[in-house]
């Protein structure tokens, strides 16, 4: 929206027109809406809606384990989470949210195959960081993405293998 459309829109929202006819608010939108701008609404409509997230639940993923299937997993748990638990899925990567896409293009995650199965966990109730995860994984052209449902807690829950932690220095 240009400088002007935005003055004019300003100003017709703080001086009415008349107290009967339409409020200046009203004629200011209806010539910014003309112009192209879209209103909240209508933008919601128009965008396309994420993939959704398949779920894999933790007896599933013990299950692949157990077959020995190629499947990667990425911990994505907050960083008091992982700090504070003294194990992880084994042969889990850990990685912070927020920085999985850069270290999309580094090892080890640069050298998995994008056809292979991928399990992103975290630790929050509603699985939404590894739902978060998911889907930058597949925007980045993984194939077969899933979030384990329960995230952490369900694959300590069913006993699934863990492993220590690498310890820092």
């Amino acid at each position: 929206m240009s400088f002007k459309k935005l003055a004019i829109a300003v100003c017709a929202f703080l001086l009415p027109i008349s107290p009967i006819g339409p409020t200046g608010m009203d004629m200011a939108m209806a010539n910014v809406n003309a112009g192209g701008v879209q209103s909240p609404a209508q933008a919601k409509t128009d965008q396309p809606k994420p993939p959704e997230i398949e779920r894999i639940t933790a007896e599933e993923l013990k299950a692949k384990l157990t077959k020995n299937e190629p499947v990667t997993i990425i911990d994505v748990r907050a960083t008091d989470s992982y700090i504070g638990s003294n194990s992880k899925i084994k042969g889990a990567i850990h990685l912070k949210s927020r920085r999985l896409r850069t270290r999309l293009a580094f090892p080890p995650l640069k050298d998995v195959p994008r056809d292979r199965v991928v399990v992103t966990y975290c630790a929050c109730p509603d699985d939404g960081t590894s739902v978060r995860a998911a889907q930058v994984l597949l925007e980045a052209g993984f194939k077969n993405v899933r979030a384990l449902k329960g995230g952490w807690q369900a694959w300590l829950k069913v006993g699934g293998q863990v492993e220590s932690k690498p310890k820092i220095m």
